[in-house]
């Protein structure tokens, strides 16, 4: 049985279009659910690694299958006062388009390997995954 939905963040997707390690075990996980979504933010960061490193084709690939969620300004006023403070500036809106998604039901869980991200989604009731 699949879940319903997981936020995914760049340090998660960024592992499969590296091919990294644990790529495997990412895409695995991220079969045991039904949506994938992220903040528009991914797009900027995964296309921004992907041209460095010659792989825009795979990041669209990648992004195609991921639901992205418009950066507005309620994302980014409450980005910029998400708790807890140790977390990034962008890891917050990613935080904070997280928080707003499971307030509205939509999800409970994060995908992530940053460790302060991971604390904060985890502040906020947040189950968090970091496949290995």
């Amino acid at each position: 049985m699949t879940a319903a939905a997981v936020y995914v963040d760049t340090s998660a997707v960024g592992r499969v279009l590296l091919g990294e390690p644990d790529a495997p075990a990412v895409l695995r996980d991220l079969g045991d659910f039904d949506r994938h979504i992220a903040s528009r933010l991914l797009r900027v960061e995964l296309r921004r690694v992907a041209l460095r490193e010659g792989l825009l084709d795979d990041a669209d690939l990648l992004l195609g299958g991921i639901a992205l969620i418009p950066l507005d300004d309620a994302v980014l006023g409450s980005a910029e006062v998400v708790r807890p403070t140790s977390v990034a500036t962008l890891d917050a809106i990613h935080l904070a388009t997280a928080v707003r998604l499971a307030a509205a039901g939509v999800l409970d869980t994060v995908m992530t390997y940053d460790i302060r991200l991971a604390a904060g989604a985890e502040d906020h009731g947040l189950r968090v995954l970091a496949p290995a």
